[in-house]
């Protein structure tokens, strides 16, 4: 069986009505609530005229017959209840970055073809000066925030817009095959709206399957509800890291489908380490989602310099940059019953694998344990490779992976080949497998360093410089070498005395 977001959702909602759902500052959102509300974003957006204009069969994996809702916010309820209210409507909403100048909005919008967008008030201003070169955007939704700035004019206010559609179910029939979308950051040129069905998301990267990483897959959803009741009642998950970024919301949609609560940070125009930690205490957090090193190091700091109770806290994820190890030790001993957890993945793949490092089972980086569907295969993307081989290949993923990227059917065939009759995700990253499947993650290609004709991974040369005590912070690339074509540069932030 196969499933879709929003019925996902509504189930478990059923299931734990009145469990608490979302948290955010003096919001405390039930189950309940949630369902309700996304009802109404879902009913308000289908009144506007937005839908479906073609079934997935009729389309190429580049394609998309959905209209597109843009989501230009901040971290809050708003954020999630935009992806699930535009799910309910059969549409495909999709992430913005909410750093974008002006060029950048533009091209991103318009490379989406968005009909809508739901936006804070703050990031107003911007959006008005690019929206007279947006031919294809109809239905604004401003969020109030603090800012006070006014409605754009043809704007709606979000409560506004909920207040007036009905709680009701929207009329629409919900399918397997509606799309989730996730642009690339474009760390590798201009960014791409990674085109997913929702089936194969739910499996690949929220938490869709009976055993995380075991590729068991579930066969009703009666047992996805089960667990929710039964294991989600003390799951409290904040994801620190902003919504417009997968690894983020991946968490988020993790946690709801498991039944969880998702807590938010207070301070969520910047990372507020303090805040952090002051919410953790009060919400009684277990769990929590960052990126890499840049917001362990902080969060850190701050952690020792206040006097906060962290005894709540599990597990910490770091997803999109790994932790050097160095790092993660002054963590496990700052707060010694913390397991830190590597996930590996990217936004064309899901989740691929993890590792933990704790005090009980040993502190270390780079490898990980490969999920269920990974596979490492040869440079010339002509075989997969067995385990144990020595080769250093790419990174892919088979089974559930990606359609293509939205209106590229070039980079949609050199990302997502067929190799060995198998259809693969390959979004760049170099790897061998070990013999006993563990993976050793180099790095990504397009920031390896070519030195006098050897390879080198500027990653690995990054969590070398990092082991130094007095190393605050790194950042290596190449530069133009005469003799070389190119040599190790680092840029270094030394750690203040």
């Amino acid at each position: 069986m196969e499933f879709n977001l929003a019925q996902v959702f509504e189930a478990i909602a059923r299931g734990v009505p009145d469990r608490e759902c979302i948290v955010w500052r003096d919001r405390r959102l039930t189950y309940q609530q949630v369902d309700e509300r996304t009802n109404r974003l879902g009913n308000y957006l289908l009144s506007c005229g937005l839908g479906v204009r073609a079934e997935r069969d009729q389309l190429a994996g580049w394609e998309s017959g959905q209209d597109h809702v843009a989501l230009y916010m901040y971290n809050g309820n708003e954020y999630l209840e935009g992806m699930l209210g535009s799910y309910k409507a059969r549409l495909a909403p999709f992430n913005v970055n909410y750093r974008y100048v002006e060029e950048e909005l533009i091209y991103l919008l318009r490379d989406a073809h968005a009909r809508a967008i739901i936006y804070h008030s703050s990031l107003a201003p911007t959006l008005e000066k690019v929206r007279a070169q947006l031919p294809d955007l109809e239905v604004l939704v401003q969020v109030a925030d603090e800012s006070g700035n006014a409605l754009l004019d043809g704007a709606i206010d979000y409560e506004q817009a909920l207040a007036q559609a009905s709680a009701e179910r929207p009329a629409v029939e919900w399918s397997p095959d509606d799309l989730y979308i996730l642009y690339t950051g474009g760390t590798t040129g201009m960014p791409k709206g990674v085109l997913w069905r929702q089936a194969d998301i739910f499996v690949a990267a929220l938490g869709g399957q009976v055993v995380p990483h075991s590729g068991q897959e579930f066969e009703a959803i009666e047992p996805i509800v089960e667990r929710a009741v039964l294991g989600g009642s003390n799951l409290r998950v904040m994801p620190v890291a902003p919504f417009m970024h997968g690894a983020a919301h991946w968490s988020a949609f993790h946690t709801f489908n498991a039944g969880g609560t998702v807590v938010c940070p207070d301070v969520v125009h910047r990372l507020d380490a303090g805040d952090v930690w002051r919410v953790v205490q009060r919400e009684r957090v277990q769990g929590m989602l960052i990126v890499g090193d840049a917001f362990a190091v902080p969060l850190l700091e701050a952690y020792k310099a206040g006097n906060y109770d962290a005894s709540s806290l599990m597990f910490l994820i770091t997803g999109g940059a790994i932790m050097n190890e160095a790092l993660k030790r002054r963590m496990v001993e700052a707060i010694p019953h913390l397991a830190i957890i590597d996930s590996v993945g990217s936004s064309e793949t899901g989740s691929q694998g993890q590792h933990v490092s704790s005090n009980q089972v040993g502190v270390s980086t780079g490898t990980f344990m490969a999920a269920e569907g990974n596979v490492v295969i040869s440079e010339d993307m002509r075989r997969i490779l067995e385990p144990g081989s020595e080769e250093v290949g790419w990174l892919a993923r088979v089974g559930r992976v990606p359609l293509g990227y939205l209106g590229d059917r070039e980079k949609t065939e050199r990302t997502f080949p067929v190799v060995e009759g198998r259809r693969c995700s390959v979004p760049g990253d170099r790897a061998r497998m070990r013999s006993d499947k563990t993976i050793e993650l180099f790095g990504r290609d397009s920031v390896t360093i070519n030195s006098g004709g050897e390879k080198i991974f500027a990653e690995e040369v990054e969590q070398a410089i990092k082991q130094h005590p007095g190393v605050y912070d790194a950042v290596v690339v190449g530069r133009p070498s005469e003799r070389w074509g190119q040599e190790v540069v680092a840029i270094v932030k030394l750690r203040e005395s």
